[in-house]
């Protein structure tokens, strides 16, 4: 199969789908790998590590998207790429489908195979592809909240770690998965005032075993949430439903309870965000401000740490890249249902229950196509 990395367009993404290490695996297998020119530049890798790795370099991104079998980004495909999509095209991708229709449409319009990095999913519930680019997230967002409580960037101007005789920041994390416990870890790290909120007690019961009562940890309720929003200086939202829209649990009337210069951080925004003031914004203007709440709501927060998302992301991704190749979407979907659930969009057909749900249009089953193809 010819494996095709065009160079991310979105803004300010500098991450890049494939490693010169996961080129080689692919090519070792029998695969050809074509790499856009300056791809891996942002991600501060050599164009010449990907020519030692057995990847072709390939000028345009057009011939990229019409030599390539599959196509394997980070992000996906904005409205300038919409003409490269044909059919029968594998697109290996974080898609995020329920906050797009327009993108849904065109995939499905153009009858693209498309699969979701973020819905991927494990027998136990795990997300494997989503799981490296959360964990970075999470880790990140205490880091960016400290940053904006400064007066400059129109905070309340809070050390986050506070000093001897004066309080530390109070820091609320809505979700106890990947991204909302990395982001209280971390934020813990920082001497924040944490406290952490899910609806799950075995996430909240492991953060208080491993914490050992430092990071406190509460049921989520709507009176919890009203109350605890209302005191934070940052509220951190990381709430997430797989393939659907995030809900949305943090309303205008708990932000506008907030104390002006509070932050708010919505890691959800690429699933249309959990907090009702959220819309998405990017790296070059990441942030605005409702009801005096600075809000920071950018849809690939990863790419500002490009070297680490990159390598974080081959180290998963890499193994299923191999599968499909090697087998065939169709034999891949049949061998392993993780890799079926990842299928978003096929022979023009929506195959996943929350992107259908989100968009209210028709549901078919994974399996109804495949066999149809058999």
């Amino acid at each position: 199969m010819i494996v095709g990395v065009p160079k991310e367009v979105k803004d300010n993404e500098y991450r890049v789908a494939v490693t010169p290490e996961g080129a080689r695996e692919l090519t070792a297998a029998g695969h050809q790998v074509l790499v856009q020119d300056g791809a891996g530049a942002g991600s501060s890798i050599p164009q010449q590590r990907y020519e030692r790795a057995g990847a072709e370099i390939v000028t345009t991104a057009a011939e990229i998207w019409s030599s390539s079998d599959m196509i394997m980004k980070v992000k996906e495909p904005v409205e300038s790429e919409f003409e490269h999509l044909r059919e029968g095209q594998i697109l290996f991708t974080y898609l995020h489908l329920a906050a797009s229709r327009e993108l849904t449409r065109a995939l499905a319009e153009r009858k693209v195979s498309a699969v979701a990095y973020e819905t991927v999913q494990l027998p136990d519930g795990r997300l494997p592809l989503l799981a490296p680019m959360s964990e970075i997230a999470g880790r990140m967002a205490p880091h960016v909240a400290a940053r904006l409580l400064e007066k400059e960037y129109g905070g309340r101007g809070i050390l986050m770690g506070g000093v001897s005789g004066v309080r530390p920041a109070k820091i609320f994390v809505l979700g106890a998965g990947m991204a909302g416990s990395n982001a209280a870890w971390i934020a813990a790290g920082m001497e924040a005032e944490v406290i952490v909120v899910d609806t799950n007690l075995d996430r909240l019961r492991f953060i208080d075993q491993i914490h050992k009562g430092r990071i406190i940890t509460l049921m989520s309720d709507r009176l919890t949430l009203e109350q605890r929003v209302r005191e934070a200086d940052v509220v951190i939202g990381s709430v997430l439903v797989p393939g659907a829209r995030a809900p949305k649990l943090i309303t205008e009337d708990m932000i506008r309870s907030m104390r002006t210069g509070a932050v708010a951080i919505d890691i959800a925004i690429d699933q249309g965000g959990c907090m009702e003031t959220s819309r998405m914004t990017t790296h070059s203007d990441p942030t605005y401000v409702v009801d005096g709440v600075v809000h920071y709501c950018v849809g690939n927060m990863p790419g500002a740490v490009p070297n680490t998302s990159t390598y974080a992301l081959t180290n998963v991704t890499l193994p299923y890249a191999l599968q499909i190749a090697t087998r065939g979407l169709e034999d891949a979907v049949r061998a392993d249902a993780a890799v079926g659930l990842g299928v978003n969009v096929i022979a023009g057909e929506i195959t996943n229950p929350g992107v259908a749900e989100a968009h209210t249009t028709r549901f078919t089953p994974l399996s109804a196509i495949i066999d149809g193809l058999s």
